[in-house]
This record gives structure tokens, sequence and C-alpha cells, in this order.
């Protein structure tokens, strides 16, 4: 005997809601549909790149003094700009925010982008013997005259920065063709093309807890343990990039 027209209407509804059901039943099994994921300028995912050197091994710097800048200082900056990148895509969606208050964010993008690619360069640029060598070496005595000169101004330029603030970065004006020792106030300050080559961190707390005051000593130090194969690396990458 034939369902009817009824009976049928009945079923159908039935068997849609089941299979509702189960589809539901499905999803909450493989959880909550993931959120978009942002674009690469307000993903930010950053994290921070392993010590390239046993923080141990470091003649005049401390396992201790080394440890605590990489963590706080440097891992801080990178948690800054996770923080700052995910703000900034939080507040393009707002069309009543206010101009000068996405800039004053914008500012800190700028700030602490600049501490990261600093820290990440000046960590990369340890663990070394201190004796230049290489395209690094031919390239500061094709600009400074002689090593010696360089390594007189570059340390005179660090020294000028004792008892404050600030980064001295030797870098080649990609612009020029010139390698400069450049002076930097903090982490937005750079040259305009300037890739860096050697990078020195005259923040107090890059030497405060081994060298007291005494920043001179510190410079001394970090001359001693220069990796000049990675400022090498670097120079021949700026050539390469500057001709291109």
């Amino acid at each position: 005997m034939e369902s009817s027209p009824s009976r049928r209407t009945l079923l159908t509804a039935l068997a849609a809601g089941g299979a509702a059901a189960a589809l539901g039943r499905e999803t909450l099994a493989q959880g909550p549909t993931p959120a978009p994921l942002r674009p690469p300028a307000f993903r930010g995912q950053h994290a921070p790149k392993p010590l390239p050197f046993d923080p141990a091994k470091l003649p005049g710097l401390s396992e201790k003094l080394v440890r605590s800048h990489w963590e706080n200082n440097y891992g801080g900056a990178v948690k800054a700009l996770n923080a700052v990148e995910q703000r900034l895509d939080a507040l393009l969606a707002d069309p009543e925010l206010p101009a000068f208050v996405y800039g004053d964010l914008k500012r800190e993008e700028l700030v602490r982008t600049g501490s990261v690619v600093l820290h990440e360069h000046y960590f990369a640029n340890l663990g070394g013997d201190g004796k230049p060598s290489g395209t690094a070496l031919e390239l500061v005595k094709a600009s400074f005259g002689s090593l010696e000169r360089w390594e007189a101004e570059f340390k005179r330029t660090a020294n000028a920065l004792a008892g404050g603030s600030g980064w001295v970065v030797l870098a080649l004006n990609l612009h020029s063709g010139e390698a400069h020792n450049y002076w930097a106030a903090d982490h937005a300050h750079a040259a305009v093309l300037g890739a860096p080559l050697l990078v020195l961190d005259m923040y107090e707390h890059s030497y405060q807890m081994d060298f007291g005051a005494a920043a001179a000593r510190y410079v001394d130090t970090f001359m001693q343990n220069v990796l000049w194969d990675e400022v090498s690396r670097r120079a021949e990458w700026a050539q390469k990039a500057r001709r291109a």
C-alpha cells in the first residue's frame, strides 16, 4: 500500500533532519571553523631565532649577560612586534579610528621591527675570533683606507653612545656603494639603503651586567668576539644586491 502524500512528506522531513543532525555532530567533532589567516603584514607570528653559538663560550662576556639579553630584550622585541602587527590588523577594521591613533602604532611597528632585525644581526655576528678577513676586510680597507682607521672610527662611534642607548652599524650603502659606520640613537635610525654588515648594540642592557658603566671595555670585548665570516657573507650579499 502506497504512503499518503502527508506521510511521505513527514518521512522526508525526518530523514533531512537526521542528516542535518549527523552533519552537526561531525562539525562539532572537527571543532570550530578556524579564523581566516591574516596576511603576512598583520600576522604577528615572528619567532626568536636561536643563538648561533654557545653563550658560555664568548671570551669576556658572561653566559648570564648573553642569555638575559637574548631572552628579555630580543625576545621581548619579538613579542612586542607580534602584538603590534595583530593590533594594527584589528584597528584597520575600525573606520572611525582617528588616523593619528593608528599612526602611533605604526611608529611602534617601526621601532619593534628595527629592534628585532638589529638584535638578530648582533647575535649572528658574534661567536668568532675577532680577526678580520675575507670580503669584509677588503671592503673596509677600500672604504676607510686601512683596517686600523676603520676600527678607530667604529670604536669612537660606539663610545659616543656610552651611557645611553643606540647602535653602531657598519653598513654598505647600496646607493653609493660605500661602506660607512653609522650612528643610530635607537632602533628606528638607519641609513636609507644601508645593508647592515656588522652590528654593535650599545644599549646598557647589552653590557651593564658584566661591565657596569665601563662601556669602552665592552666595545673592546665585542671586537674580540666578532665572527668575520658572517660579516663577509653579508658584504658579499650586499654587493650582489647592489649589482642586481
